[in-house]
């Protein structure tokens, strides 16, 4: 295990800052994962950990001792990236092999084959220990790619968004093989993705990257309940939030264009304009509602139902479990968690509440 520690990273790119004064630690065995869009520097942090790119300016240190000067091979880190990147005419055993068998390591055949036959049944793909890699599935082709990692006991594991390429069902088996093994072997994890759901379900903690800056790290928690500005409210949670513009009259909230009125919370010191946040969870319909509204839109999924309520100009999502029992024109009496409500300023930043 190790503990990673960035320090002010900065990465250019000619015209374009990749990486703007990026600084976080990663603890002895954490899943640490990078959250944000495309484009927003996820892949340039592995790179430069891994040592495949050379920052501008800060610097990389493992366990307290700065790596910047070390070549990729001396880091001991294993990179799975987003592409399969196997031996096509190799068996999946000589490609789960094949690190261990490098000049650096030279290890016995004996111990290469109790490695590889250890890690083979961990990811369940012993079977297919003697089949070419060109006749596996994506999803098997990933687990060897994923394997292949893990037969090296490196140091640290960086992972380039590796499930991206399959299909749901594949990515929800694999998130859920993935944590397993990080933590039966408590191996420290930097693992890079714009799925909100990986991380949320992944992550011991999350770092949010935007436009190659750091907005916010905390654990899902942190980041779900109490998003520090409205790029990582919005980034996070499905459907999205509620965000309605609203002004604060003496002491009373009211959203723009609708019939919305709350009480201001007693310990949120609100501007006179701002931005209110409800999540789709915190608005309950329920035939003793305080509030009302038309039925727009309804997303059965199945297990919950996606309501869209329209209050005069403005429309709230809500989300209720089940297939709900409401026609589109339908008034819909609602409520919503006032506990639960966020609120921002006009930039997006979030207000003291």
């Amino acid at each position: 295990m190790t503990h990673v520690a960035l320090h002010n990273i900065v990465k250019r790119f000619k015209q374009v800052t990749a990486l703007n004064d990026v600084s976080f630690l990663i603890a002895d065995g954490e899943f640490f994962v990078l959250l944000g869009p495309t484009g927003a520097g996820k892949t340039t942090t592995l790179r430069i950990i891994a040592g495949l790119e050379k920052q501008d300016a800060g610097s990389v240190s493992f366990d307290g001792e700065p790596v910047d000067g070390l070549m990729p091979a001396d880091r001991d880190v294993a990179f799975v990236f987003q592409q399969y990147s196997l031996y096509p005419t190799m068996s999946v055993y000589d490609n789960l092999a094949f690190p261990l068998r490098s000049p650096l390591r030279k290890l016995p055949e004996a111990d290469i084959r109790r490695r590889v036959e250890q890690v083979a049944e961990l990811l369940r793909i012993h079977h297919l220990l003697d089949r070419k890699t060109a006749r596996l599935s994506g999803g098997e082709m990933q687990r060897v790619t994923i394997g292949r990692a893990l037969v090296r006991q490196p140091r640290l594991f960086l992972m380039d968004e590796p499930l991206s390429n399959l299909d749901a069902k594949l990515r929800e088996a694999l998130r859920v093989e993935l944590q397993h093994l990080q933590k039966s072997r408590t191996s420290t994890t930097l693992f890079v993705t714009h799925d909100q759901i990986e991380a949320l379900t992944l992550a011991d903690r999350i770092g949010v990257l935007d436009q190659g800056r750091l907005i916010q790290v905390g654990t899902p928690t942190d980041i779900y309940d109490r998003p520090v500005t409205t790029f990582v409210a919005q980034l996070v949670g499905t459907p999205r939030i509620n965000l309605l513009p609203a002004v604060r009259d003496d002491g009373t909230l009211h959203v723009k264009d609708s019939s919305l009125k709350l009480p201001v919370p007693a310990q949120a010191a609100l501007p006179a304009e701002f931005l209110l946040g409800v999540r789709p969870e915190d608005v309950r319909p329920g035939s003793g509602g305080e509030f009302t509204g038309r039925l727009a839109l309804t997303e059965p999924l199945g297990a919950e139902t996606i309501l869209h309520i329209r209050s005069g100009e403005q429309t709230l999502l809500s989300i209720v479990p089940g297939i709900a029992p409401f026609r589109l024109g339908d008034e819909i009496c609602f409520t919503i968690q006032r506990d639960r409500l966020h609120f921002f300023d006009q930039a997006g930043v979030r207000l003291p509440s």
